[in-house]
């Protein structure tokens, strides 16, 4: 076995679990999870040379792993889909009456994040949720709150007009609100 091949293994066995939970969490895809930690490890054995150091082996490979993502994610067309973003915008939205405001106000949180966010079970739901937003919500959303894309990047992924990509984010961003205030900050006021 090689040098490369040595250190491809021992990455996988270091860090393939965690690198497959980050890919999985973001794709919903066990396949394509699985085939980006692959091409991640493929890739860093490329560049291992190039790898300079100042970061851990654990940050590198999910940097290179999160390019892989962002590839994923610019598989997908507008076209492909089925689906035009602008559909979402300007479709109408069963959460504020005429006037704009709010027809049921969200609830207060009252949770902190940090602590929160560690449960295993509000990543479950987390998850839930963002598999039950539209395809086209989901991929954007995806791409903004969890691979940090920019707008701009955004816009020219899916063709469409900056005002349109905040419309869609709100819109994701509500629904994501509405389902985790249903499935877990309502479970969670039954348990207390």
């Amino acid at each position: 076995m090689d040098k490369q091949e040595h250190d491809a293994v021992e990455w996988l066995n270091l860090y393939g679990d965690a690198l497959y939970r980050f890919a999985m969490f973001r794709v919903q895809d066990s396949f394509a999870a699985e085939d980006m930690v692959q091409e991640t490890l493929l890739a860093a054995c490329g560049s291992y040379k190039n790898f300079s150091g100042t970061s851990s082996v654990k940050t590198w490979l999910t940097g290179i792993l999160k390019h892989k993502i962002l590839d994923y994610y610019r598989k997908f067309t507008p076209e492909q889909n089925g689906a035009n973003l602008d559909d979402f915008a300007s479709s109408p939205g069963s959460m504020f009456d005429t006037k704009e405001k709010w027809k049921v106000k969200p609830e207060d949180w009252k949770h902190d994040p940090k602590n929160v966010f560690e449960q295993k079970e509000l990543m479950a739901v987390i998850t839930a949720c963002m598999a039950d937003l539209p395809t086209k919500l989901s991929l954007v959303y995806r791409m903004r709150e969890l691979e940090g894309a920019t707008t701009k990047q955004i816009c020219k992924r899916f063709e469409t007009g900056e005002s349109n990509c905040w419309v869609i984010l709100h819109r994701a961003r509500l629904l994501m609100r509405r389902c985790l205030e249903s499935n877990w900050f309502a479970e969670d006021k039954k348990r207390k």
